[in-house]
């Protein structure tokens, strides 16, 4: 009977709606060894189950009650078989590159990890809050990793697929690298495969993006119409360039990034999500202080026990407070958690950019706002009203200069180059704003519209002075 176990011994499954089920590591392989259980069972990563993935979306989709950690799952089995993929053009790259299961536990561990510095309402955290102290999710992150982790993850011996070669060691700060944008630490001393890996957790397509966007559709209950991913791992492999896309899996990638651009259309920047936002801006910065008032550059413990569920059960109560600040802000926060809308969108139009353009972008909210109000009818001018500029990035807006994150293609002339992707996301924005005026009621509606059209295609008269 010992015999029969051996599959089974030190690996485990974990049923999910999206991927069916996930193969992890667990105890019972080699004596004294780290797994990926016990990466998954750390406070740090339990504590993802209390961050909701959707932010405010979730007033909006009710069934959106899915957390960081769910995804985070996701993206750790999405890396492992993108690892499983690549690995035999990694080897043919650089023929010095660690066995196949160390660059599957890598990715895998990369995957997990990714969003473990992610605070309540996710990115929008960043924006209100880190930004303060120069931070981003993905720099919490990464002190998460090297002061928390680091020791775990140099104890991780095997991946699902089988053990490490003998002496095969992680390094956390491969992990680091490779898991966001805000990097800040020298390159020099890495391995030179290193960088070919970069676009699998921070690129284009990657292990992160195209589990949120599986995940967050399901959970909705989005329809965002077929997405392909077996068929974008199947036709990715490495050459000589980097992460490369056989032209026969272009159709797929383009499919993806349609149906992310959908999500961030209708889900992410829904209307009334952007609204509770609005109000959200208001009164966040101030409850910080009170309800956190650390310094996460300093201080990285406190930041442990700051979930959503922690702070919307602390702001939740404000409203009886005897503190003249808190009862002013739990009077705010109560509108939020009941759902009561402070702002109602008046208007909304869609600008784009299909191609880089030098020196040109979008106005900044504050000159809208102001060319706004030179636009309403004079009896209007002093009415409330806010603008809301949604922003994002459907594809890379020029398709040859990507950086770290550059992917190629593979033609039927068996050249690999960055060129075909110009001409097969040429119908799909490089960027897209999504500018919508709020107001307190729908009264003015049509005013409101008129003012915002006129503020994105006209210059403001100009205003007489007596200097």
């Amino acid at each position: 009977m010992k015999d029969a176990e051996g599959p089974y011994q030190g690996r485990g499954l974990i049923a999910d709606p999206i991927h069916q089920y996930i193969l992890y590591t667990r105890p019972g392989g080699i004596p004294g060894e780290a797994t990926e259980q016990d990466l998954i069972d750390t406070s740090w990563m339990q504590r993802l189950r209390r961050v909701p993935q959707l932010q405010s979306a979730r007033w909006v989709y009710p069934a959106a009650e899915h957390s960081r950690f769910q995804h985070s799952l996701g993206a750790m089995h999405l890396a492992g078989r993108l690892a499983q993929q690549l690995y035999p053009s990694l080897r043919s790259v650089f023929p010095d590159a660690p066995s196949a299961a160390l660059i599957e536990g890598l990715l895998r561990t990369a995957g997990l990890l990714h969003d473990i510095g992610h605070g309540p309402f996710g990115h929008f955290f960043d924006d209100n809050f880190l930004v303060d102290y120069d931070l981003t999710h993905e720099l919490v992150g990464q002190r998460i990793i090297r002061e928390e982790l680091a020791d775990l993850l140099r104890g991780l011996r095997r991946s699902p697929s089988g053990a490490f070669d003998a002496g095969e060691v992680i390094d956390p700060e491969w992990i680091c690298y490779l898991m966001g944008k805000s990097y800040t630490q020298p390159l020099t001393s890495h391995p030179r495969w290193l960088p070919h890996l970069k676009p699998l957790l921070s690129g284009v397509f990657t292990a992160d993006n195209m589990d949120y966007v599986l995940r967050d559709a399901y959970m909705c209950g989005v329809a965002i119409g077929p997405i392909d991913i077996d068929r974008i791992i199947y036709y990715s492999f490495f050459s000589e360039k980097g992460l490369t896309l056989d032209r026969a899996g272009l159709q797929a990638f383009t499919m993806f990034l349609n149906a992310r651009f959908y999500l961030y259309t209708n889900v992410y920047y829904h209307r009334t999500t952007r609204g509770i936002d609005l109000h959200l801006k208001e009164i966040f910065r101030d409850t910080m202080r009170i309800a956190f008032p650390y310094d996460l550059r300093k201080e990285l413990h406190p930041y442990l026990h700051l979930t959503e569920w922690t702070l919307l059960e602390d702001v939740g109560r404000w409203h009886d407070d005897q503190d003249p600040d808190r009862r002013r802000l739990g009077a705010e926060w109560r509108y939020i958690l009941d759902r009561k809308l402070k702002w109602r969108m008046s208007s909304e139009e869609v600008l784009d950019q299909f191609e880089a353009r030098k020196g040109q972008g979008f106005l900044d909210v504050e000159t809208v706002k102001k060319r706004v109000r030179t636009f309403l009818p004079s009896a209007l001018r002093d009415i409330p009203f806010e603008i809301d500029m949604a922003l994002q990035d459907p594809r890379p807006l020029n398709p040859l200069k990507m950086g770290d994150r550059q992917i190629y293609v593979y033609d039927s002339s068996k050249r690999v180059s960055e060129e075909p992707l110009t001409e097969i996301l040429k119908y799909l924005p490089g960027k897209v704003a999504q500018c919508r005026i709020f107001a307190m009621s729908h009264e003015h509606d049509l005013e409101l519209a008129r003012a915002l059209r006129r503020a994105l295609s006209e210059e403001p008269p100009s205003i007489s002075t007596n200097v």
